[in-house]
């Protein structure tokens, strides 16, 4: 009888636990909030100074159109979060013994941004120090005070997310400064990251689609590698980015409201010739208060602007900084649209019926 009774306050309390875990599963972004814990799953608990007023709940996660439709089309029917400068990450300890001085881009780790659906990654590689290293520099030369990390270590964590996701398709796109002969291919095998990859030759040379995407996962090669450097493309197999891609102007310009011109670099964005279309969207200078700012209508607006430069054609990455900042959906949102739009033709890949490529849900 007293074990009984005083085992009651044990089970009201262990019920308002499970109560109050309810509660934060099913809240819903835009939810005020005081931690993350308040907030569900896929979202953290985020002020967005000025546009709001006070922390609320904000998407954290992005949806994973593999799981939620299928991973059945080819690799260019789907659009990939991309994380700019994805190793310049706020609070990175010095590597080199001195103080850095050079701006950040992101907010977590390589393995969070990962774990958090980013599917493609932009890496600035350097020759420093007899190694490779990420490096947030500029006039091609890395400097102590400019060096994040050996590019060997972002490498690692990469390996360790594709080992630890059989399913999923990461792509690095690589802004090479490496000039050492085979620099970047001795970075990429001591990471363990060559057994992924996927070769040149099964790239379309001529705009047509790309291999299903689960049978890249099929054969394991499940790393896409891009670089800055087209001389890379025979001596060391790894794929010319501007053979492949086309892009839009990154920085301020790419940012200007109702343009969406292609950088330099790249062909026109309706060069249908590349079957894979990037869009920037970050400014030049980051800022982490605004971010939360651009994160939201007007990163909409720039989707469909770039869709009828591109020649109608969604972008396949889309590329932004402090990717998880926003006022509510932010960049995880734009993703969505856009898987959405490639895979069935609705405003969000919610919305696509398991198993159709035309109807929207109601």
């Amino acid at each position: 009888m007293g074990r009984a009774f005083t085992a009651a306050p044990r089970l009201l309390l262990l019920l308002g636990l499970l109560a109050l875990g309810l509660g934060a599963a099913t809240a819903n972004v835009g939810d005020s909030c005081s931690t993350d814990a308040d907030c569900g799953a896929g979202q953290w608990c985020f002020d967005c100074e000025p546009k709001l007023s006070g922390s609320h709940c904000v998407r954290s996660a992005a949806t994973n159109p593999f799981q939620l439709i299928n991973n059945s089309l080819p690799f260019n029917k789907y659009a990939y979060l991309t994380t700019h400068n994805s190793y310049a990450i706020v609070g990175e300890p010095s590597h080199t013994g001195i103080p850095r001085i050079t701006f950040d881009n992101q907010e977590d780790t390589v393995t969070d941004q990962l774990n958090n659906g980013v599917r493609a990654l932009m890496l600035d590689t350097y020759d420093f120090k007899g190694d490779v290293w990420l490096c947030h520099s500029n006039g091609g030369k890395c400097n102590d005070f400019t060096a994040f990390e050996p590019a060997l270590d972002t490498f690692q964590e990469i390996e360790a997310f594709l080992s630890a996701n059989p399913s999923e398709i990461v792509t690095i796109i690589l802004e090479d400064y490496v000039h050492a002969p085979n620099g970047l291919t001795n970075v990429f095998n001591a990471s363990g990251l060559l057994k992924y990859w996927f070769p040149v030759s099964k790239m379309p040379q001529n705009g047509q689609d790309w291999p299903l995407v689960s049978d890249m996962v099929a054969s394991n090669q499940r790393l896409v590698v891009f670089t800055s450097i087209s001389s890379k493309q025979s001596s060391e197999g790894i794929a010319y980015q501007w053979n492949f891609m086309v892009e839009n102007n990154y920085g301020d310009d790419g940012m200007d409201a109702g343009k969406c011109s292609n950088r330099a670099e790249s062909s026109p964005l309706n060069d249908k010739t590349k079957s894979l279309v990037l869009m920037n969207y970050f400014p030049s200078v980051p800022v982490k208060f605004t971010a939360c700012l651009q994160h939201s209508q007007s990163l909409i607006d720039m989707v469909n602007t770039c869709y009828g430069a591109a020649g109608n054609r969604w972008a396949n990455f889309i590329a932004v900084d402090y990717y998880k900042r926003s006022d509510g959906g932010g960049a995880f949102q734009a993703t969505d649209l856009l898987n959405g739009k490639l895979l069935c033709g609705c405003q969000d890949v919610r919305a696509c019926l398991q198993g159709s490529g035309v109807v929207c849900a109601a």
